[in-house]
């Protein structure tokens, strides 16, 4: 533009161009949010009460904090994501919890009750080496089973971590107690007559250097996007631990999208191979399925129910484990 008035009418324009930007963002949406609107979380380890529902991880930039409930805990994902954290504990005491981010940011939670052990929130009464009691039902009596609604819709490939692993295995021998476990899910492996193996598959790669993304607590961290089961130190009372990621699909289950096993070979012994002297060593195989039945979305159920593979807590020395009760395959005929 030329002429004496060029400048002042160029800064005219752009000062009205901008009022009428900022008008239509105001007239669009409302009045803009002030800064003190947005969320301000402390530092440190949150709880959930710090980032209750409802709350946005966008307005409070909690994506990668962590979120703590009853001893448990999840690092916050990305937007479209679910975290689970699934621990088998020494005292049947149910320890574990899911947070689920909307695409618009939303967080909601699936919260077991103060002090729940598993199934309906009774009080837990196993202990680690003791068998099931005369008044438990027998597992292929028993239709109890919970469901964590996620699934896998295709392949779970998973991978070794290249660590130590339990009962001192080579990564050959964990590939085959691993995959014989998983295929216990799989191919609902049970003496109770049932069939109908899971519409799901799974595939062993390799092993790798990548972790399982559990911290020395049992609690999950961040997700990398490689599913590993390997072995190492976690706290006291949980003998190993699942976490896993799911992203929401329409009028169905949540689709698996990683999930991680870790035994905790740092207070516990396992062994593959359980035998008449043995006194306080875990099942690999049993624990295996169990952590499995996690992967492939089956939840906990508990006192009453320690005939079935997904019972809250792990009997050592027993090999019951390894097979399904009849509520775990209920629970995987109704996902799958």
């Amino acid at each position: 533009m030329t002429g004496r008035h060029g400048p002042q009418l160029v800064g005219r324009i752009g000062a009205a161009l901008v009022l009428a930007v900022s008008g239509a963002v105001v007239s669009a949406g409302g009045t803009p949010p002030r800064a003190s609107d947005r969320c301000v979380l402390a530092d440190g380890v949150l709880t959930v009460d710090d980032l209750p529902a409802g709350s946005s991880v966008l307005d409070c930039d909690a994506v990668g904090r962590l979120v703590t409930y009853e001893g448990a805990g999840v690092t916050v994902p990305e937007p479209g994501t679910k975290v689970g954290v699934d621990a088998l504990t020494t005292d049947g005491s149910r320890h574990g919890f899911t947070l689920e981010v909307a695409a618009d940011g939303r967080v909601s939670y699936d919260l077991p009750a103060h002090g729940e052990a598993g199934e309906h929130g009774l009080p837990a009464s196993a202990r680690p080496g003791r068998r099931p009691p005369a008044s438990a039902r027998a597992a292929c009596a028993d239709s109890a089973y919970a469901i964590a609604d996620h699934k896998e819709y295709g392949t779970y490939d998973w991978w070794i971590g290249d660590g130590p692993l339990p009962g001192g295995l080579t990564p050959a021998e964990a590939r085959r107690a691993f995959e014989d476990s998983i295929s216990a899910i799989t191919g609902t492996r049970n003496d109770c007559g049932y069939g109908d193996a899971v519409a799901a598959r799974s595939r062993y790669w390799t092993v790798t250097h990548h972790e399982a993304d559990i911290d020395p607590q049992a609690r999950c961290t961040a997700r990398d996007g490689v599913s590993v089961w390997d072995a190492g130190d976690l706290t006291s009372g949980v003998v190993a631990t699942t976490c896993s990621w799911s992203r929401p699909v329409p009028r169905g289950p949540d689709w698996l999208k990683e999930a991680d096993v870790r035994f905790n070979t740092g207070d516990y012994v396992f062994t593959d191979h359980p035998r008449g002297d043995c006194s306080n060593a875990y099942d690999i195989r049993s624990v295996a399925t169990h952590e499995a039945g996690h992967v492939f979305g089956l939840a906990h159920v508990g006192p009453g129910h320690e005939g079935q593979t997904m019972f809250t807590n792990s009997f050592a020395c027993s090999t019951g484990a390894r097979t399904l009760g009849r509520g775990d395959v209920l629970g995987l005929r109704a996902l799958y």
